[in-house]
């Protein structure tokens, strides 16, 4: 999760897998906005010789929504490209890499960034940068011996006051999938499960792995709709929305058995084959018939998926799972879910919570949601918005020890903010309780961009 392994295609192609998008104000640098999305789930560090990196057939996109129609107005592009030094050996690097340029480093990627203003396909296309180092894989003290320089220097600044990274990082996102997927279970709840087991600590699956990250800071002044940057949060022009998606080209030609070195040759139009806004919609809400239909089509259209809020399966799973804890789960037809399709489908309206709003309008699309003249957070709740902090989630998606995605999802799932839009309704006590027994990644992360931890090294690494 959020979104690893969610839909039977692109469970099969993991270089164009999303995973997990971020988007929120700098805490560092209040003024910006940083976008992360990462691909490749549960990513083996030791995967060599052939380690992992982002696919040179596909085209990655974070796009933006900053005028309330659910399109784009703004999408950075990025494409890869690998170069081999030496085809007559087997290794990734022949001896110590020291730099981002080192004759030792056999196998590299470099990229290039692309603003495109209007759509993404016909918009205004301008070539921000050319030829941009990525860092090698983490492979271990003789091969990476000094890893934290060689990704520092692969943190570009571009014109215009922006950065960008794209490399390998540590898997950010924290959960207990062997539990969850183990029908629904929430260990710290387990004893109230139909199939009960004693009360336990959470189990994170996602210890030890790696991702691949696309990070882009970008001024705030570029991101709205006017240029300005607003002050109020009520002001409308403050809000943006934000998804990410991957796409392939139609045709692609494999190479005949007498080729030499032939790859194949991709051709025609780009076609999405992989998106995500909001964490965990396609993984938990979407049902298996309609997976990969819901990565290929367009946030303007999630209209056709709306029905998947109003009456969510994991709040029908909660119910009928623990009976005894959470017996009064909202659900339709006397409740349906409006409470999840405003948080995730338009956007909080202003009057449910006092001074704060992320509303786009009434198309329902799947985007995180940032009001950026909210500031950064001095003490973060890790509930973020239902845990009293404006500057967290559904407000944007802030790195996850800040934004605790699970705990939030299970307990709005149960009916923690039910009570603003029915004020009749009390939560089940149990609410409070529900998570997968997790708080905190299993290595820091980092103050300044592009905020996600180093990754974990093939030679020495662990998984719970």
């Amino acid at each position: 999760m959020t979104s690893h392994r969610e839909a039977p295609k692109i469970s099969q192609d993991p270089v164009a897998d999303n995973t997990d998008v971020y988007a929120f104000v700098s805490p560092d640098r209040p003024d910006s906005v940083t976008l992360i999305t990462n691909y490749i789930p549960l990513e083996e560090p030791a995967g060599g010789p052939n380690f992992h990196q982002f696919g040179d057939d596909v085209l990655y996109e974070i796009l933006i929504d900053n005028n309330g129609d659910s399109v784009e107005d703004i999408t950075y592009q990025f494409r890869f490209s690998t170069e081999i030094r030496n085809p007559d050996t087997f290794l990734y690097n022949t001896g110590p890499i020291d730099s981002l340029d080192d004759p030792d480093w056999n196998m590299r990627q470099s990229y290039s960034v692309t603003r495109v203003m209007g759509l993404r396909r016909s918009g205004e296309a301008t070539v921000l940068a050319r030829g941009l180092a990525c860092p090698p894989a983490r492979i271990g003290p003789r091969s990476t011996p000094s890893y934290e320089t060689l990704a520092n220097a692969a943190i570009h600044s571009l014109d215009g006051g922006l950065k960008v990274f794209a490399g390998q990082r540590d898997e950010s996102f924290f959960v207990d999938l062997g539990a969850i997927f183990d029908l629904g279970t929430s260990r710290p709840l387990q004893e109230f499960h139909l199939i009960p087991t004693p009360a336990a600590a959470g189990v994170d699956a996602t210890k030890g792995y790696n991702v691949h990250t696309v990070a882009i800071q970008v001024p705030k002044t570029q991101l709205t709709r006017d240029a300005s940057n607003p002050a109020d949060p009520m002001d409308a022009r403050s809000v943006i929305g934000v998804w990410a998606s991957a796409s392939r080209q139609k045709a692609r030609i494999l190479p005949s058995r007498t080729s030499t070195g032939t790859p194949g040759v991709s051709a025609g139009p780009f076609i999405q084959v992989s998106r995500l806004g909001n964490p965990l919609i396609n993984e938990l809400f979407i049902p298996l018939g309609k997976k990969d239909s819901w990565n290929a089509s367009h946030p303007s259209d999630d209209k056709q998926f709306a029905q998947y809020y109003v009456n969510p399966e994991p709040a029908r799973l909660l119910r009928l799972l623990y009976p005894a804890a959470l017996p009064n789960v909202p659900l339709p037809p006397d409740r349906p879910r409006n409470d999840i399709v405003a948080a995730l489908l338009t956007g909080i309206p202003s009057g449910l919570i006092p001074g704060f709003q992320n509303f786009t309008g009434q198309t329902q699309a799947d985007m995180i949601r940032l009001n950026i003249a909210i500031p950064p957070s001095n003490s973060p709740n890790r509930l973020g918005l239902i845990g009293g902090d404006p500057a967290g989630f559904p407000n944007g998606r802030r790195i996850d020890a800040f934004d605790d995605i699970v705990d939030i999802y299970l307990r709005v799932a149960a009916g923690a903010v039910y009570p603003l839009i029915d004020p009749t309704f009390t939560p089940d006590g149990a609410v409070g309780l529900l998570g997968d027994g997790l708080q905190n990644n299993d290595i820091e992360y980092l103050n300044s961009f592009p905020y996600l931890a180093h990754p974990h090294e093939g030679y020495e690494h662990h998984h719970d």
